[in-house]
């Protein structure tokens, strides 16, 4: 498709905050063939936007949230519509009447100061009764003051973004009903054009910003859309007479949100009158493809009748908090429709199945401009100037988007929204629905099973109890206690001293095979792997721009048969998007199971299960070949990511039970033991390796990541490498840390000090217990072995010093046994 020099033809689906900004960000781009459709009348048609009470608190736990909502502040305080600016900077409060809650604060202020907000606040109860009078402060600990948060008032903005994205050439059409998504090419084809009651709309992309009718869209383009309309409860009060006089009618509010999150509450000004929003009532969901499309009987289609009988327990707990709230009573209210995925993040992307058509759903007010200029560089540029592989639309196991796992945990989403999550806290529904086939052996193992990607993936053995006592650890916070046990540190020394057992199960596998293959791969990642059938490579995936999309180990097998193993279901996306007609992948993990057994007598373990020679000479590390262990064919590659010698063992699921018990009894002798993933965690960060996702993202390159080692610019062109040319010296870089406290733990996600000025961020943090001290990988701009820096962990400056890594055996000497 070649692009016309005003650009391809782009049809957005809905006129509200998402595909009003969207079609701003694209023509300011120079994409100026843009129609925005939209069902309902403008500039209020009637969606989630029409009565968002437009709250913009700019911090969480999430780095791509704040950065989208960081922006929404910054664009809609530059935008004016009837003079007025289309930001409110009132500010945030959030309250704590909680020990919990106050501790959860000081998290907050962490994450503000790691994500950039320079303006977070821990203030005492006194500060906010003089921002909030009208609240009881007797009852709080405190609060987080923020005052560059504030209210966006949306339907202004999107009056604005009209205006604008007008004069550059765009077009808006009120009052049409989208009907239908035209295609060429059957499935995996491309758009063509987009079906109305009012006619046909030829386009080269098509983005659903539909807000909860994205599902109704999705529907008619064949593409999966996972997630949930929720109905949320929104009041206003009567005139409060402590308020009269105080606001101006035209920007409504001064004094900050305030968000009770104890009681899933939240309150602004409504010039006179509060407004509350509570997420406190049960789940409400609705029927995305039962809501009606706007006509003049139903002006509002994404409002529906207040629930009184829901909002009354709120409302005792509104006037226990603010006085003044009982002398007045709720005027009107609202159950107000808006999007809920099964993680709480947007779904943002270009489909596979259909080529140009664009997902940019569930987003709410706070992170609209944010998304629209993610996405709009994404089809402009070919990728976002942000890491959004959180948001992305291919994110989700398969699992993980049939309608009733996407109705369960949409639901518990609506729940969970203001509860304090932790890092490691599993879902509890549904589960088990993700299993090895060692499931039932490590359940009579007693087993303590986390969840990830649908997986039940266990973090330690109770049975492995009695090797923990006479382990001497520090105490814990009731925090970093929280999904956690001192077994871990048995199970990683069982693991340094002798040979443990690990579920790999969950590691995504793809087989690459036809005549192509090779020349794919080596197009497609940065490592050479041009090497003899046998041979196992650690390599990466990079974009156009030299940002690292996931790190894989590629396994050749035969000369045009590759077993890779990937990340995420993104991988498996990314290379089915690129691949040639003479290549065949497929993702074999579902019918596969895998077993890693690691440590100094792991090869005193396997070698007598073998008729095949399992000598560091003859199968070195890094290798792989196809043999057996007992009566199991296994595929076995010599890798290790615990840092010491073994094997990873892959067979298929209906053998893997066989292979389990085969490798347990032979170890009794040698005293194996399983091991779960805290051991794990541990072990992989004192080595250094990288998880992706976490320590590195497309926001970082190979050498800043610390692992350039992996880039082979002499085997020729590979995606990314002119990028790579380009890059000057690194000016920042993934740092290994250890706290200098042996007793102190950091978890990740917390702010990192240099000379007493916010600097960088944890990435990954776990005890070393080989180490005795925390292990913490941040990224920092570039310093010198033995720099003193602080860790900020819930308000308290913990000390660490950069060390070289990797911090346990760096000549490799206990790998290459």
């Amino acid at each position: 498709m070649s692009a016309a020099p005003h650009g391809p033809r782009v049809v957005v689906i809905g006129a509200g905050i998402v595909g009003c900004s969207l079609a701003d960000e694209l023509t300011a781009r120079g994409w100026t063939d843009v129609t925005v459709l939209e069902q309902g009348p403008l500039p209020a048609p009637g969606g989630s936007t029409s009565h968002a009470p437009g709250l913009v608190f700019r911090t969480g736990p999430s780095k791509t949230l704040t950065a989208f909502a960081s922006y929404t502040v910054e664009k809609f305080a530059s935008l004016e519509a009837d003079g007025l600016s289309c930001f409110n900077a009132v500010g945030g409060l959030e309250i704590a009447t909680t020990p919990e809650r106050w501790a959860d604060l000081h998290r907050k202020a962490g994450f503000a100061a790691s994500w950039g907000i320079g303006d977070a606040e821990l203030i005492p109860p006194e500060r906010c009764k003089e921002l909030w009078p009208l609240i009881d402060e007797s009852r709080l600990y405190g609060g987080l003051y923020t005052p560059k948060d504030g209210l966006a008032r949306a339907l202004p903005a999107c009056r604005a973004q009209m205006e604008r994205a007008r004069t550059r050439g765009a077009r808006f059409l009120d009052r049409h009903t989208v009907t239908g998504i035209e295609r060429e090419g059957g499935d995996g084809g491309r758009v063509t054009a987009v079906v109305t009651d009012r006619g046909t709309f030829p386009a080269d992309h098509v983005v659903s910003a539909a807000g909860f009718w994205g599902p109704v869209i999705g529907r008619m383009a064949g593409v999966d859309v996972p997630l949930l309309p929720l109905a949320h409860q929104y009041a206003r009060t009567r005139a409060l007479p402590e308020l009269a006089g105080l606001n101006d009618p035209r920007t409504e509010a001064s004094r900050p949100i305030l968000r009770f999150q104890d009681r899933d509450l939240y309150f602004r000004e409504h010039v006179d009158r509060i407004g509350i929003g509570s997420y406190a009532h049960r789940p409400l969901p609705v029927d995305p493809f039962t809501v009606p499309a706007y006509d003049d009987s139903v002006e509002m289609p994404s409002s529906y009748p207040f629930t009184e009988e829901d909002f009354a327990p709120s409302w005792e707990d509104c006037r226990l908090l603010v006085p003044a709230l009982r002398g007045t009573e709720i005027e009107e209210g609202f159950n107000g429709v808006f999007s809920f995925t099964p993680d709480g993040m947007p779904v943002l992307g270009e489909s596979r199945a259909l080529r140009g058509f664009w997902l940019a759903e569930a987003v709410w007010v706070t992170h609209s401009a944010g998304v629209a200029k993610a996405v709009a560089e994404w089809m402009v540029d070919g990728r976002p100037s942000l890491d959004v592989h959180d948001c992305d639309l291919t994110r989700f196991e398969d699992a993980q988007r049939t309608p009733a796992y996407v109705a369960e945990r949409g639901a518990q989403q609506f729940v969970e929204v203001y509860d304090v999550i932790h890092p490691l806290q599993p879902l509890d529904s549904p589960r088990p629905l993700r299993v090895s086939p060692f499931y039932a052996r490590q359940r009579e193992l007693g087993a303590v099973f986390l969840e990830g990607g649908g997986w039940e993936r266990p973090h330690w053995y109770e049975a492995n109890a009695p090797l923990a006592e006479g382990i001497e650890l520090p105490e814990r916070d009731a925090w970093s206690a929280r999904h956690w046990s001192p077994i871990a540190a048995a199970e990683a020394r069982a693991t340094r001293e002798r040979v443990a057992l690990y579920d790999m199960t969950p590691l995504r596998r793809l087989e690459v095979t036809g005549p192509g293959a090779l020349a794919f791969l080596q197009r497609m990642t940065t490592n050479n792997l041009a090497k003899r059938p046998g041979s196992v490579t650690y390599t990466l995936l990079l974009d156009e721009a030299g940002g690292i999309r996931s790190d894989l180990t590629v396994a050749r097998l035969a000369p045009d048969r590759f077993q890779v193993g990937a990340n995420s279901p993104a991988d498996l996306d990314w290379l089915l998007r690129h691949a040639p007609h003479d290549v065949h992948i497929g993702d074999i993990t579902p019918g596969t199971c895998c077993v890693g057994v690691w440590g100094p007598l792991a090869r005193a373990l396997v070698q007598p299960l073998t008729r095949d020679d399992f000598s560091h000479e003859a199968f070195g590390y890094f290798k792989a070949r196809e043999t057996a262990i007992g009566h199991v064919p296994v595929t076995a590659m010599r890798l290790s990511y615990v840092g010491e010698l073994g094997w990873e063992l892959y067979t298929t699921a209906d053998l893997g039970l066989r292979l389990w018990d085969t490798l347990w009894e032979a170890g009794r002798e040698h005293g194996v033991i399983a091991a779960g993933r805290s051991a794990f965690n541990s072990l992989r960060l004192e080595k250094g390796y990288r998880a992706w996702g976490h320590d590195m993202t497309a926001e970082h390159d190979p050498y800043e990541a610390g692992v350039g080692f992996a880039v082979r610019m002499e085997k020729g062109d590979f995606v990314g490498r002119a990028a790579l040319e380009a890059r000057g010296a690194p000016t920042r870089r993934l740092t290994a840390l250890l706290l200098d406290d042996p007793s102190a733990v950091v978890l990740g996600k917390e702010p990192v000090y240099v000379d007493g000025v916010p600097a960088g961020y944890v990435t990954s943090a776990a005890y070393g217990y080989t180490l005795g001290r925390c292990v913490a990988y941040a990224w920092l701009p570039v310093l010198d072995t033995g720099t003193g820096v602080h860790i900020e962990y819930f308000g308290e400056k913990v000390p660490a010093t950069v060390y070289d890594e990797p911090l346990f055996d760096p000549k490799m000497t206990r790998i290459r046994r």
